[in-house]
């Protein structure tokens, strides 16, 4: 499997950066058209796209505050702790994603300085899941979107099949699954619509960087290396008291599931470690 990972990663070309660049320079050009470059016009133009999805997603509001939460790195990544052992490939550049990914995202909402919704809009007016973010300068993009596209990304080069047909359909499914995603942003109100949108393809930046960066440096050769699992066997041991305090102070289905999977990646960890050469 791993071989396989790192050939589908040496066959990534740097021409793949144009989609995500064409795709923001449209999104620009679309709000210059409409107007929408000042923060309260880009608020105020998308009012109308922010209650119509608040209100159709939150018509589910234990599936979208389930989903909302693989927007966290801390949950998303212990889903994928298993190939830590078995595919070091993806985890290599996942480490390198998302330092690109964070930096990002503190970065661009800094720049923008987009308000949230919950901080220009009466709370009676739309609905809110979960605790209302009332940041008035970090909405654009989603954190959570960047999240959830640069390990999507990863996944998607990865695993990426070699027949056409095959590309298609997975390509699909990956734009698939990564706008459910990012859509709960909008569904549990804490997100305009362009906030998810655009920081889903930065998140798409952040994923190719990440492949890039270690394809070209190998920064993380490291990781998959056996001495280097005891490591990771406290760091899982964190996330795992961390996830556990979670679910004391909101029990989601998402959190016991996360639980299964640190469980079960320290013991393959763990048993790898000890295993006799």
């Amino acid at each position: 499997m791993n071989l396989k990972i790192s050939a589908n990663f040496q066959q990534l070309k740097g021409i793949i950066y144009i989609f995500p660049l064409v795709l923001l320079a449209m999104i620009a050009f679309f709000l210059y058209q409409e107007d929408a470059l000042t923060v309260s016009s880009y608020v105020d133009f998308q009012k109308d796209w922010f209650y119509f999805l608040n209100n159709k997603l939150s018509q589910w509001p234990q599936l979208q505050n389930n989903l909302t939460q693989l927007g966290d790195a801390l949950i998303f990544l212990s889903f994928l702790a298993v190939f830590i052992v078995k595919a070091p490939k993806i985890w290599q550049a996942l480490a390198a994603g998302s330092i690109i990914s964070a930096i990002l995202s503190k970065a661009l909402k800094a720049i923008f300085s987009v308000p949230r919704p919950a901080a220009v809009f009466p709370h009676d007016t739309f609905t809110i899941i979960g605790k209302p973010l009332m940041s008035t300068t970090n909405s654009l993009p989603s954190g959570h979107a960047i999240t959830n596209f640069t390990i999507l990304t990863i996944l998607f080069f990865a695993f990426l099949p070699q027949k056409k047909i095959h590309k298609l359909l997975f390509f699909i499914i990956f734009i698939a699954v990564g706008l459910v995603l990012i859509f709960t942003r909008v569904g549990v109100g804490a997100h305009f619509p362009l906030d998810v949108i655009i920081g889903g393809i930065f998140g798409f930046i952040s994923g190719i960087t990440g492949i890039f960066i270690q394809n070209k440096f190998g920064l993380f050769a490291w990781i998959g290396t056996k001495k280097y699992h005891p490591f990771f066997i406290f760091m899982l041991t964190v996330c795992l008291i961390i996830v556990v305090n979670k679910i004391i102070v909101d029990p989601l289905i998402i959190f016991y599931l996360t639980v299964i999977s640190l469980i079960y990646s320290l013991y393959l960890i763990a048993a790898d470690y000890f295993k006799k050469s």
